[in-house]
């Protein structure tokens, strides 16, 4: 398996803004749920995380925007692990439109990971850490 995961997302009404294009929001979410589909995939979803009592809560959000999402566009999200430290790691995303593979938007968050109960940093454990495949995208995508 490859670093880079793919999410499928389609744009719907209660997608948009008052100006028809798609909420700055939602892009948070899906960027957020791409995150997490492919951390299921990987063996980690989020029942697995809490049964340990230890978990990934996101530290910093960075967005650029380039061209508006609109109703009906079949979007992807690709979106891989750049780096992992001993108590963060960052994951980068693409956000395309499938029809013209034009790129909407990029983005970035650093998740840290910590104990759930007291919110403290913890070191990831080497299991969360060999389940991803770890590196920098390569091509603009």
């Amino acid at each position: 398996m490859g670093s880079v995961y793919e999410y499928s997302v389609n744009v719907g009404i209660d997608d948009l803004d008052e100006m028809e294009h798609v909420n700055n929001l939602v892009y948070l979410k899906w960027c957020l749920n791409a995150a997490g589909a492919h951390s299921k995939q990987v063996g980690w979803p989020s029942l697995r995380y809490h049964s340990t009592g230890f978990g990934f809560v996101v530290r910093a959000h960075k967005i650029k925007y380039k061209v508006p999402a609109l109703l009906g566009d079949e979007i992807i999200v690709k979106t891989w692990v750049a780096n992992m430290e001993k108590v963060s790691s960052d994951r980068r995303y693409q956000i395309l439109r499938t029809a013209d593979g034009k790129r909407l938007a990029e983005a970035e968050t650093t998740w840290v990971f910590v104990n759930l109960k007291t919110l403290e940093l913890a070191k990831i454990p080497l299991e969360v850490r060999q389940a991803f495949v770890v590196g920098e995208r390569i091509g603009d995508g």
